[in-house]
C-alpha cells in the first residue's frame, strides 16, 4: 500500500486548510472532486495525485473550482453517465454542474486560485430543503438524484429534467446518509432515528413528471436492529452499497458497547454480520466499485477456486482506516492514525485499486493498494452477470420521432398539464367545468344555465362549442353587454379558503394549530399507484346535495339489490370432492399399520387415532354379532359412489319466517326503459336502498307483505291455513292472493313480484297482481331469490343457478351449478361417511343487466358465469390484493385519471359520462367484498408478507409490474365481459399509461392493433361484413363489433391511446402511424399547451 499525499492536494486558507467534507472520483477515474468548508467545489486531476511524485509530470494539478455555495459544502458526486456533477451545502441548496466545451473562464484579479482548464457552469440550481443537505447519490442509469438533509427529508429529483418527483418524510430525525441499489430497485437512507429506511422505486422515464411518480418510492422496509444505541455524535452516517448488489455496509452502526459496521443483506434485509475493529464510530464505508479475485492464478474451472469477493473500506471518528473483502473474518489491512481529525468521506477509483480519503484536518490523501494486496479487480462484465440475477437492467434516453413525434409527445403532456389545474382549482374551491368550457359558470349540476334556467351541459360536453346563449361571467340573461358585477361571497378567495376543510389539533403544549389539508398522501406510504380521492369543498357539497334529484337516475351499480340479507358467514356449503386421495406408497397395502402402533397394541394399549386412508380417524370398535334381523352381505345392494347417486353440494337453507316484506320504488311503466342495457337499483329496478328511502316519497312506496301459516311441531296437527300474499301501496291494498305452500324468499321491482316456496316452486305476478305464468319448479329449496329489470335469478340447495328473463320467458343458458367455484375440484373425495365436507360459503348472489350471475364467497373470490364459454371466470381474487399497485379499496374520481390529454370537446362520447365514479362498477365491488374477506379471515397480512418476501428474491425482481399488468389485462377482459362500459375505459387507459412507462413495445403494438378494428374501413364494407355475420354481439369480445368496442367508438378509445403513449419517445415508432391517421399531428396546438420554457 502506498499512500499519496501531495502538499498542494487541499482547500488552502490563509492561516490553515479548510475542513474537507467530501470527495468523489468521476466514472472514467479522470476527475477527483473534492467538497470543504471554504464554500469551493473543487475538481483535480487524479492522474497529476497519483503521479505526484514524478518530477517529469507537468500536467495541471487542478482542473476547475466552483464557488456557487454561500457555504459550507458537505458532499459532491459526478452522476454516473458522467455528465453532471452534484454538491450540496448547509445553504440549504442543490447545485448541479455541466462540463461546458468551451474555454474557461479568466481567474478573478487578486485571486490565489490557479487558472482552470475547464469549464464547469451551474446547470440547475435545486431548492426543496429546509435544512443543510448532507448527501447526495445518483441511480445508476443516472434518471434519479436523492438528495437528504438535516430537515429529515429524502428529496427524489429526476436525472433529466431535473423537476422535483416526490419528498419522503419517512424519518424522524436528521438524515446523513444515502445510498442506491445497483440492480436499479432500491435506495436505501440511514438517519439519526437509528434507522436504515429500504425505499423501493421504479426507474422513471426521460418524459416522466411529479404526477407520473405518485405511487413510486414506496418504503419497502425499515431496519433499526444494528443501529439502537447508536451515538448521535457522527457527521455523517454514510452507507455504501455492493456491487453485487447483496448487502449494504451500513455506518454507526453497534455490536454491543462496539462501534462497527454492519452487514445488511439483501432481500431478507437482516444483520447477521458485523465489521468490528474501530474504536471510534464509523462515520463512511465505501465498496469497491469491481468484484475482486483473491487468487487470480488458479484455473477458473477449478471448483476449489474461491468465488469473486467484494472489498469494503471503512473509517470514522478513530481517524483510522480498515478494508474488509467478504469471505474473510479479519479485514485485508488496517491503518491508523492517517489523519488529525475524523475522516469524513472515502472514494474508490473505477479501476478498485486506488482509495480516495478525506479529513476534517483538511487532509485529503490517496491510497494506491500494491497487486495482489487485495486481489485481482475483475472486469465490469462481472459486475453485470451479478446483478443481473436481480432483474437489473438499463435503457437508455430514446431519440424522439421527428417533429410529428415532438408535437405527440407535447399532446400528451398538455393534458396532463390541464388535468393538474384542474384539480388544483377543485381543490382550492374553483370551477374546473366552467375553466374548461371558456369561463362559462357552472350551475349545480356542472354545466351551464341558459336564459330559460336549463342546463347546457350536454351540449358543451359533446360538442365541444360553448352555448351561444349560456350566460358568460358578467352578463346577464339575455343580455351579452359587460357590465360589472357585485363581488359575491361564492367568488371571494377568502371564502373560497374558508371552505376547504380544516383539522384542529392540539399540540403538547396545549396550542392549537390548524392542519391544511394537502394535495397529496403521505410520502412513502402510498403502497399502489391508484389515483387519490379528491378532497370535497362545501361548494362541491352543495352542488351534490343539489344534483339529488339526477343522481337518482344516474346508474352507479350494475347488479341485483338483495332483498334478504345472508348471514355474516354466508351461506354455509358442503361438498363431496372430486381430488382423489394420495396414492398408497408403494410396497404398502391400504391396511398397513405402522410398527409403533402394533407394538402398542400388543401391549394392551387402545389408540385414540389411527391412520386411516382418509387420514387420520377414531379406531374401529370391538366387531359385533349381527342381529337377527339385520340383512345378509349377499343381499344388499351393489355400492354405489355417492357422487352418482346424490348431489356433490349442499347450501343452507333460509329458515320459514311467520312474517316477510319487500319494498320498492314504482313509477317505471314503460317496459323499455326498464330494460335499459345499465340498470340498477337506483333507477327502480331493485329494492330501495338507505339513501333512496331517505330521498324517495313514502307514498310512492310499494309493499308486498307475506304472512306464513305457523311452524308445524312433530306431533301436532299440521296447520292447513295458506300463506296470505297481500300488496299495498300508501297504507292501501293493492291485491291480495294465497298459496299452500310456506315462503322462503321475496323479490320484485317495478316489472314484477316473485316468491320462492319452501317446495322449490316459483310463483310470479305483474304489479297489478296478475299472475304473469305458471309456477317454475326447481329442484330443491332456493336459499337466494333476486332481480334486476326483467332478470330473476335463483340459487337452489344444491347449488343449481336459474337464470330467466320473464320478459321474453327464456332462459339465457341451462342451469349452472355452483361446485366449481367451491373448490370442488380441490376437496378430496371421502369415501367413508359422511361424505360431504366444509367448503367456502356463499356472501352473495346477483344477477346484473345482461343476466349474469355473479357470485363472492368467504375465501375472497368473485366469480362471473360466462354463458358463451359455459364457464365460470374468476373475477377477483387475494393474489391481485397483495400483488397489485392497482388495486382498488376506496372511491376515486375518474377525473384523477389521467386520460393524456384527451379533452371533453375531443372525447365526444367519452365526455358523456366523466361524473362517473370509479369504484360503482361491478369488478371494484367484487374488490371490496375481496378487502373484506381479507381482513374477516386475517388471510391479508400472510399474503402481503410472502409476497413481500418475493419481491428481493432471486428472479421475482419483477414480480410486483408483472402482477400489476395482469391485474390490470384482468380487470378489461372482465369489463369486456360483464359490459361494464365505464369500468372498460378507465382501465384500458391505466393499461396503456402504464405498458408505456414500462416501455413494453410488443404489448402496446398488440392493443393498439386490438383497438383498430375496422374503424379505418369504408361504410360500405363495414356494412357488408357485417350482412355476411362477421360480427357478433356487442360488448363480448375484441373482435364483436368493427366500430364499437364495449358501447365505446373505436375511434375515440384509440385517439385517448395514442394521446396517453405519445409521450414515450421509445414507443412513438408504433403510435405516430396511429396519431397521423386520426389527425393528431396535423392539429395545430394552442398557445397554452405548448411549452415555451427555454432550455438550458
Amino acid at each position: 500500500m502506498r499512500i499519496i499525499k501531495p502538499s498542494w492536494l487541499a482547500h488552502g486558507g490563509e492561516r490553515k486548510d479548510f475542513e474537507v467534507y467530501s470527495c468523489h472520483v468521476s466514472p472514467d477515474g479522470v476527475r477527483l472532486a473534492t467538497a470543504a468548508g471554504d464554500g469551493h467545489v473543487r475538481i483535480w486531476s487524479v492522474d497529476a495525485i497519483l503521479r505526484a511524485d514524478d518530477p517529469n509530470h507537468h500536467h495541471p494539478r487542478q482542473l476547475a473550482s466552483l464557488s456557487h455555495h454561500s457555504g459550507t459544502i458537505h458532499t459532491v458526486r459526478f452522476a454516473p453517465n458522467n455528465k453532471y456533477l452534484a454538491s450540496g451545502a448547509d445553504d440549504k441548496i442543490v447545485c448541479v454542474y455541466a462540463l461546458e466545451p468551451s474555454p474557461p473562464p479568466a481567474t478573478t484579479f487578486g485571486s490565489n486560485e490557479s487558472a482552470p482548464t475547464e469549464h464547469w457552469r451551474v446547470y440547475r440550481r435545486l431548492i426543496g430543503h429546509e435544512n443543510d443537505v448532507q448527501d447526495l447519490a445518483w441511480s445508476p442509469d443516472s434518471s434519479l438524484l436523492v438528495s437528504v438533509g438535516l430537515d429529515s427529508k429524502v428529496v427524489v429529483w429526476s436525472g433529466h429534467t431535473f423537476e422535483k418527483l416526490k419528498t419522503l418524510g419517512c424519518h424522524g430525525s436528521h438524515v446523513k446518509g444515502v445510498t442506491f441499489d445497483p440492480a436499479n430497485k432500491y435506495f436505501a437512507t440511514a438517519s439519526d432515528d437509528r434507522t436504515m429506511k429500504i425505499i423501493r422505486y421504479t426507474p422513471p422515464n426521460p418524459t416522466s413528471s411529479a404526477h407520473d411518480q405518485a405511487g413510486n418510492f414506496v418504503v419497502e422496509t425499515s431496519i433499526s436492529v444494528p443501529f439502537y444505541s447508536s451515538p448521535l455524535t457522527t457527521y455523517f452516517r454514510r452507507c455504501s452499497w455492493s456491487p453485487d448488489a447483496g448487502f449494504i455496509a451500513a455506518a454507526n452502526a453497534v455490536n454491543g458497547p462496539l462501534s462497527s459496521a454492519a452487514i445488511v443483506f439483501r432481500g431478507s434485509w437482516q444483520s447477521d454480520i458485523n465489521l468490528i475493529g474501530h474504536e471510534g464510530p464509523v462515520e463512511v464505508c465505501a465498496f469497491s466499485p469491481r468484484l475482486h479475485d483473491m487468487d487470480k492464478d488458479m484455473d477458473p474451472d477449478d471448483p476449489a477456486k474461491p468465488p469473486l469477493m467484494t472489498v469494503c473500506a471503512c473509517a470514522g471518528q478513530d481517524r483510522s482506516l480498515s478494508v474488509w473483502a467478504t469471505g474473510n473474518p479479519r479485514p485485508l489491512l488496517v491503518a491508523f492514525d492517517l489523519t488529525l481529525k475524523a475522516i469524513s468521506d472515502l472514494a474508490w477509483h473505477p479501476n478498485g485499486e486506488n482509495l480516495f480519503l478525506t479529513a476534517r484536518d483538511g487532509s485529503i490523501i490517496a491510497i494506491s493498494f500494491l497487486k495482489g494486496e487485495i486481489g485481482e479487480p475483475a472486469g465490469l462484465e462481472e459486475n453485470e452477470l451479478a446483478i443481473s440475477k436481480f432483474g437489473a437492467g438499463r435503457r437508455g434516453a430514446a431519440l424522439v420521432e421527428g417533429a410529428a413525434g415532438l408535437i405527440l409527445e407535447e399532446r400528451s403532456k398538455a393534458g396532463e398539464r390541464n388535468e393538474v389545474k384542474g384539480r388544483m382549482g377543485a381543490l382550492m374551491g374553483g370551477d374546473v367545468a366552467g375553466d374548461r368550457q371558456g369561463g362559462t359558470p357552472a350551475t349545480a349540476n356542472g354545466g351551464t344555465s341558459g336564459p330559460d334556467g336549463s342546463s347546457n351541459e350536454r351540449s358543451e360536453m359533446t360538442s365541444g362549442v360553448p352555448d351561444p346563449q349560456a350566460r358568460t361571467n358578467g352578463s346577464a340573461s339575455g343580455d351579452h353587454r359587460a357590465e360589472p358585477e357585485k363581488p359575491s361571497k361564492a367568488n371571494d378567495p377568502a371564502a373560497k379558503v374558508d371552505k376547504i376543510k380544516q383539522r384542529v389539533t392540539i399540540t403538547k403544549d396545549g396550542k392549537k394549530r390548524i392542519a391544511p389539508m394537502l394535495v397529496s398522501g403521505a410520502a412513502g406510504t402510498t403502497p399502489v399507484s391508484m389515483p387519490k380521492p379528491q378532497p370535497v369543498t362545501a361548494a362541491a357539497a352543495a352542488a351534490a346535495s343539489g344534483r339529488a334529484a339526477q343522481e337518482a337516475s344516474k346508474p352507479l351499480l350494475d347488479l341485483s339489490e338483495p332483498y334478504n340479507r345472508l348471514p355474516d358467514g354466508g351461506i354455509a356449503a358442503l361438498l363431496i370432492g372430486n381430488k382423489r386421495r394420495l396414492a398408497v406408497p408403494e410396497g404398502r397395502n391400504e391396511g398397513h399399520t405402522e410398527r409403533r402402533i402394533r407394538q402398542a397394541g400388543a401391549d394392551g394399549a387402545v389408540a385414540i387415532l389411527i391412520n386411516d386412508v382418509e387420514g387420520l380417524a377414531p379406531p374401529p370398535g370391538p366387531p359385533t354379532e349381527p342381529r337377527p334381523d339385520q340383512t345378509p352381505d349377499f343381499l344388499q345392494p351393489a355400492v354405489v359412489d355417492p357422487s352418482l347417486s346424490t348431489s356433490q353440494l349442499r347450501l343452507a337453507v333460509p329458515k320459514i319466517r311467520p312474517q316477510i316484506s319487500c319494498m320498492f320504488e314504482p313509477g317505471r311503466d314503460d317496459d323499455d326503459k326498464a330494460d335499459d342495457s345499465v340498470a340498477g337499483p337506483d333507477r327502480g329496478s331493485g329494492p330501495l336502498s338507505q339513501r333512496q328511502m331517505c330521498v324517495s316519497n313514502v307514498k310512492a312506496r310499494a309493499v308486498l307483505e307475506v304472512r306464513n301459516p305457523g311452524v308445524q311441531v312433530p306431533g301436532r296437527i299440521p296447520d292447513r291455513t295458506p300463506a296470505r300474499i297481500t300488496a299495498t301501496k300508501a297504507g292501501q291494498m293493492l291485491w291480495q292472493d294465497f298459496l299452500l305452500k310456506s315462503v322462503l324468499l321475496v323479490t320484485g321491482n317495478a316489472n314484477f313480484w316473485a316468491v320462492a316456496c319452501e317446495e322449490g316452486s316459483i310463483y310470479v305476478w305483474t304489479p297489478a297482481g296478475r299472475r304473469l305464468l305458471n309456477a317454475i319448479v326447481v329442484e330443491s329449496q332456493p336459499v337466494v331469490f333476486e332481480c334486476l329489470g326483467w332478470w330473476l335469478l335463483c340459487v337452489t340447495a344444491v347449488g343449481m343457478c336459474h337464470v330467466w328473463d320473464l320478459k321474453s320467458v327464456s332462459c339465457p343458458h341451462a342451469p349452472v351449478s355452483l361446485a366449481p367455484v367451491l373448490n370442488i375440484a380441490t376437496t378430496v373425495f371421502k369415501s367413508a361417511p359422511p361424505h360431504l365436507q366444509q367448503g367456502p360459503a356463499l356472501t352473495s348472489a346477483r344477477v346484473n343487466s345482461q343476466g349474469r350471475v355473479v357470485v363472492t364467497l368467504t375465501n375472497g373470490d368473485g366469480y362471473a358465469y360466462n354463458p358463451s364459454l359455459m364457464a365460470w371466470q374468476r373475477l377477483s381474487e387475494a393474489w391481485w390484493a397483495v400483488g397489485s399497485q392497482y388495486w382498488n379499496s376506496t372511491d376515486t374520481s375518474i377525473g384523477n385519471i389521467s386520460f393524456g390529454g384527451l379533452q371533453p370537446a375531443e372525447s365526444g362520447a367519452l365526455a358523456e359520462d366523466a361524473s362517473v365514479d370509479v369504484s360503482t362498477g361491478i369488478i371494484s365491488e367484487l374488490e371490496r367484498r375481496t378487502n373484506k374477506e381479507l381482513l374477516v379471515r386475517q388471510r391479508g397480512f400472510q399474503l402481503h408478507k410472502i409476497v413481500r418476501a418475493l419481491f428481493s428474491r432471486e428472479g421475482y425482481s419483477g414480480l410486483e409490474t408483472s402482477v400489476s399488468i395482469a391485474h390490470l389485462e384482468d380487470r378489461i377482459a372482465a369489463a369486456l365481459q360483464l359490459g361494464s362500459r365505464h369500468d372498460f375505459r378507465i382501465n384500458l387507459f391505466m393499461y396503456a399509461k402504464r405498458i408505456g412507462a414500462e416501455g413494453l413495445q410488443a404489448k402496446v403494438d398488440e392493443l393498439l392493433k386490438a383497438l383498430v378494428g375496422d374503424i379505418f374501413t369504408d361504410v360500405d364494407d363495414r356494412q357488408d361484413s357485417t350482412a355476411t355475420g362477421t360480427s357478433a354481439k356487442d360488448g363480448q369480445s375484441w373482435n364483436s363489433d368493427p366500430a364499437r368496442l364495449c358501447g365505446w367508438d373505436r375511434r375515440e378509445l384509440l385517439k385517448g391511446v395514442v394521446l396517453i403513449l405519445g409521450k414515450y419517445r421509445e414507443l412513438q415508432r408504433l403510435t405516430l402511424p396511429f396519431a397521423r391517421v386520426l389527425g393528431i399531428v396535423d392539429e395545430p396546438l394552442e398557445p397554452e399547451a405548448m411549452d415555451v420554457t427555454p432550455s438550458p
